[in-house]
């Protein structure tokens, strides 16, 4: 037993968590806790929850999995009398969730405001804005400081105000979703009540119709099936898309119906909750009613006890595929696998903004210096305290709100762009602040299937030994099995027989026996659908690929159930077996075994996927692996019913052992069946990439990005679509780490990959957690340097973390891209998440920032898309910075000449006018700017590599755009204070005047493409300020401004504050090109 006390689901104290804590004195080997399922007279079923907490997987939410399980929540359950039903509808109000819930209202503007004042930018502007109603600093209009905050404010938090009501829309629905549960009738009417899924609780005993979404974890009592299976869809959960089989209780499926589960006497013992998908341990007990002997003494009760496993569970957030069920909820809310599986999104903020953050703060710096440095050279005169801060609120220019603006809208301008990109359609922007990381993208971190596949198969090699079939060549398959089984029909002699013959047999008899051990060594059930079509499902897509070419060419599965195989063969026979044994496909054994008796001749037949040394089959193997194919071997054994005897006895005898179970069975099917296998040959199934697959990775890894492959699947079929895909080099290194258990195997592979650093490592999810436990940062920080990594077996969780580890560690920008539920945490936990949307459903693309159909599209988003993006918005935010910054360096002369006054050199509706329709548009064109055109950055994916250094915005670009504003400010100041000695009026206009025309050249020199609306607005802007010239007779001399004096003056002063500038770009152009211009 572990130390954490699971609490009761049970009579009293109840929790939403549901457990109780047993007293010391109780007995200690009794299991930790007890739920019983409150729903008749007598308890009927109970299900117990075991303390041993079996965590394979731990991370940062393990705090509030233990507060869940020590049942920290507030109780909302009251004891049910026995005997009064009615008391039993007061349920726990425990929400059985698929979507984690945002904030409510209450908590909703806090946050809000908080994530909008967190920047030093937004906090700057209060502070200014708030200022204003202090008299002694109030400069100029109050409307000018608040409003472009309020509206900055207003528009980011009516965003977030819809996405979270959207948001809440789509919880509520999901929580009022109808259910049947079974209750109690007195009567012969109706036993099920339905209530929305929020009301159920642990013990509720559920009942599921086809296509329904299962609301809880639940073991699964009855089918409609006789057999006693159905099949659940688990895309959201694992990502797989392939139908996965579900096998009832015996015990209660052989009940007459569903109402006999209400009288049952029985308990189910479910073990702690974890994350782990493909684990549960239980049990299921049944008390059997106290026998009497003839002198009425009670004999000792015998309880019937079954084992439960992963595959008698349904786990909430899948879907029943067909017919219906019944099952019993063992965990809700956020105990249920899908929950635990899911991150909490937090909010993302993309690097530019951070990294313009920190130069408000250099600029803030600026401005304090400027202002005590100005005050200082005054000799801190007068209530010099008062000054500094008026001095600070003239200098606030420097910091320009705009920019947010700017920036914002730039944003909104960008995702236009891609959602109305003809040649990515379907794409969806769905956080429009992150388009500029899509340009820094420094890992990609990719789900396989169908992601990179299609998730489809189909069979395209057999190869028999002395005779290979390729994918052109299956119509002679077809036509040697239709001779083969016509030959068979009408020769005396026996089936078996002829089937056992070995050495020189002729083809078509060979191909007979390799085609009919194919068509029933899988786990392939064929569903007829509601038109009459029959599908085949299986939770493997490799054998379904396999059932329907056997179908091709003419041997057909037609019913399929636990103990019984019929075949429909080219002539129209039925061929029926029974199912005796199956020995199912695990990653340690790597095979497929089953054991069949041919019904009408009454032979045993057993037939095992091994890899048996000869002179053929190793060499083939690798060939099909090159080429990306899956191969499977097949091998059968012929048995008599003395030896199927002997094995049974001895696997029966392992099957019941509680030690070393699994290890006993294994051993027995190795030494009774497993050896001696005749070889009869080997297929080789090919899983269908997305179009343009490899094209596209091979030039994500060309512009510097190193790709991951995140999977849930296996390692070797994973190590297939690495190769297939070319996320492998031809004849580069595969490194493979599976099943490592000591820190000392760890440390050695680690020793090896830190001097082979050109290899692809293949590490499956068990050894990829011991990495992280022992060595976590030695591990990010070998893995990260090579150019390939393939992990498999990974859960959800898992594929988060190494997202978040590689951020960390990196401090990089990482990508991921996925298109299941599964991948819904990693997406959320990377910088950039780019959800698919698939056959898998839209929930990846829902909690996506970026949604795609499909993973070609990812070329055009980050070459194109992301690369102009990021260099738009560097150049649009340190234009905007200069902007402010010139006028304020004007300003500090301006103030310096006139006995340091903190006076206001451009005061109302110029400084308006500035900040606005004066220079607004031409600045913002540069959104449409462009290095090169559509082809060249995707012929050229070098040019991205050049952006991920992060050169466009940096402290150096920062520094040179802070030297031009000081030299243009104080040039034109300087220049207008010498030629216009006379009229403090005309020193405005001239200065104002030449300021303008000054931005407008600057502009035109930072465009590198000419676009229309950038000629237009640099036109449009200087006629709206000839004209409003006139409107403004305060700050204009009409009659000066029109004579020629003016127009020579304001001429010589831009052309010394842009000339020396234009000549610079010029020598530097030629000396020191742009790599992009070396293209051009």
């Amino acid at each position: 037993m572990s130390d954490i006390p699971l609490h009761s689901l049970g009579r009293k104290g109840k929790t939403r968590a549901g457990y109780v804590p047993l007293n010391d004195a109780q007995d200690t080997d009794m299991p930790t806790s007890v739920l019983r399922a409150a729903a008749a007279r007598n308890v009927n079923l109970t299900a117990k929850g075991k303390g041993k907490q079996r965590e394979r997987y731990i991370d940062a939410d393990e705090f509030d999995e233990e507060a869940t399980l020590l049942g920290n929540r507030d109780s909302t359950l009251e004891e049910a009398e026995e005997g009064d039903v009615g008391e039993q509808s007061k349920r726990t109000q425990d929400k059985s969730r698929t979507i984690p819930f945002r904030p409510a209202v209450f908590t909703f503007f806090p946050i809000v405001i908080y994530e909008q004042f967190k920047f030093f930018f937004n906090l700057y502007f209060l502070l200014v804005a708030l200022s204003q109603f202090v008299p002694a600093l109030k400069i100029g209009f109050i409307v000018t400081y608040v409003a472009p905050l309020a509206f900055v404010l207003c528009v980011t938090m009516g965003k977030e105000a819809y996405d979270d009501y959207k948001r809440n829309l789509r919880d509520r629905e999901a929580n009022s979703q109808k259910y049947l549960i079974l209750v109690p009738s007195s009567d012969s009417g109706p036993h099920t009540r339905s209530v929305p899924s929020s009301s159920l609780k642990v013990g509720d005993l559920v009942v599921l119709e086809k296509n329904q979404r299962v609301p809880a974890d639940m073991v699964l009592l009855r089918t409609s099936d006789a057999s006693g299976t159905c099949f659940i869809r688990t895309d959201q959960l694992d990502g797989e898309t392939d139908w996965k089989l579900r096998v009832a209780v015996p015990a209660t499926q052989k009940l007459v119906n569903d109402r006999e589960l209400l009288d049952l006497d029985a308990e189910v013992y479910a073990d702690a909750p974890i994350k782990d998908i493909h684990t549960f341990i239980g049990t299921f007990t049944i008390h059997t009613p106290r026998a009497h002997s003839v002198d009425d003494v009670p004999m000792v009760q015998v309880p019937a006890v079954e084992p439960l496993s992963a595959e008698n569970v349904l786990w909430s957030n899948t879907v029943l595929a067909a017919g219906s069920a019944v099952g019993f909820i063992v965990y809700t809310g956020s105990e249920t696998r899908a929950v635990m599986n899911t991150s909490h999104p937090e909010t993302k903020v993309g690097l530019l903004d951070l990294e313009i953050n920190r130069l408000a703060k250099i600029l803030c710096a600026v401005t304090f210096a400027l202002s005590f440095g100005l005050v200082a050279l005054n000799g801190f005169r007068g209530q010099w305290y008062i000054y500094v801060f008026r001095f600070l609120i003239l200098f606030s220019s420097i910091i320009p709100i705009s920019l947010r603006v700017n920036l914002d809208m730039g944003k909104t301008v960008y995702a236009q762009q891609i959602m109305n990109d003809s040649e990515i359609p379907g794409t969806i922007v769905r956080t429009s602040t992150l388009p500029e990381e899509l340009g820094r993208i420094e890992y990609l971190l990719s789900d396989k299937t169908g992601t990179l596949t299609q998730n489809e198969m189909e069979m395209k090699k057999l190869h028999m030994g002395t005779m290979s079939y390729g994918f052109d060549s299956m119509d002679e398959v077809a036509h040697q099995l239709a001779s083969a089984f016509a030959h068979a029909r009408s020769n005396s002699i026996a089936t078996g027989a002829q089937l056992a013959m070995r050495g020189r047999r002729d083809m078509s008899s060979r191909l007979r026996d390799v085609v009919l051990s194919l068509a029933l060594c899988h786990n392939v059930t064929p569903v007829t659908n509601d038109d009459g079509t029959l599908t085949y499902q299986a939770s493997s897509p490799d054998e379904v690929a396999i059932v329907k070419w056997t179908e091709s060419v003419g041997l057909t599965l037609v019913f399929r159930d636990r103990t019984r195989m019929e075949l429909q063969t080219p002539t129209g026979a039925r061929l029926t077996y029974d199912i005796l044994d199956i020995f199912p496909f695990t990653s340690e054994s790597k095979r497929m075994g089953i054991v069949v008796r041919d019904a009408h001749s009454g032979e045993d037949v057993v037939m095992a996927r091994i890899v048996q040394r000869n002179d053929w089959l190793e060499e083939e193997t690798g060939n099909m692996a090159r080429e990306g194919l899956r191969t499977l071997v097949v091998a059968r054994k012929r048995l008599t019913s003395q030896q199927y005897a002997a094995f049974k006895t001895a696997h029966h005898a392992a099957s019941i052992r509680l030690d070393g179970r699994g290890e006993a069975m294994i051993s027995v099917v190795a030494k009774y069946l497993e050896h001696d296998l005749e070889l009869l040959g080997l297929t080789g199934v090919e899983d269908k990439l997305q179009d343009e697959v490899k094209g596209t990775l091979e030039l994500l890894r060309n512009g510097g990005i190193k790709i991951w492959m995140l999977t849930g699947d296996k390692i070797e079929t994973a190590r297939v679509i690495a190769i297939s895909t070319k996320l492998v080099a031809r004849n580069q290194y595969i490194h493979e780490l599976a099943k490592l258990k000591t820190s000392d195997q760890v440390k050695d592979e680690l020793e090896f990959l830190q001097s082979k650093l050109d290899c692809c490592l293949v590490i499956d999810g068990e050894s990829l957690q011991l990495c992280l436990n022992l060595y976590k940062n030695e591990f990010i920080e070998i893995t990260t340097k090579l150019s390939a990594v393939v992990a498999c077996r990974c859960s959800p969780t898992q594929k988060a973390d190494v997202a978040r580890l590689i951020r960390y560690h990196t401090k990089k920008r990482v990508c991921c891209i996925g298109d299941g539920g599964n991948d819904v945490s990693m997406i959320q936990a990377a910088d950039v998440g780019v959800g698919i949307v698939g056959k898998e459903g839209k929930q990846a693309s829902l909690a996506a920032d970026f949604s795609v159909t499909q993973f070609s599209h990812l070329t055009k988003l980050l070459m194109w898309h992301g690369r102009n993006s990021y260099r738009r918005s560097a150049k649009l935010a340190q234009f905007v910075i200069h902007r402010g910054l010139i006028i304020s360096i004007m300003q500090a002369v301006f103030s310096a000449i006139f006995y340091f006054a903190p006076i206001a050199l451009y005061q109302g509706w110029l400084m308006v006018g500035y900040a606005t329709i004066y220079t607004m548009a031409p600045v913002f064109s540069l959104v449409l700017d462009r290095d090169v055109n559509e082809d060249l950055a995707l012929i050229y994916p070098e040019l991205y590599k050049e952006l991920t250094k992060g050169r466009a915005l940096s402290f150096k670009t920062f520094f040179q755009w802070l030297m031009i504003s000081v030299y243009q400010g104080a040039a034109i100041m300087i220049m207008s204070l010498l030629l216009f000695e006379t009229e403090f009026l005309n020193i405005v206009s001239i200065s104002f005047t030449a300021l303008v025309i000054n931005e407008l050249i600057m502009v035109a020199l930072e465009i590198t493409t000419w676009h229309i609306y950038m000629v237009i607005s640099e036109v449009v802007t200087l006629f709206f300020y000839v004209i409003s010239i006139a409107f403004l007779p305060e700050y204009f001399d009409l009659d000066f401004v029109v004579s020629p004096p003016f127009a020579w003056k304001v001429a010589v002063i831009v052309a010394v504050s842009a000339l020396p500038l234009y000549v610079i770009k010029l020598i530097r152009s030629r000396v020191a090109p742009a790599a992009s211009s070396k293209l051009l």
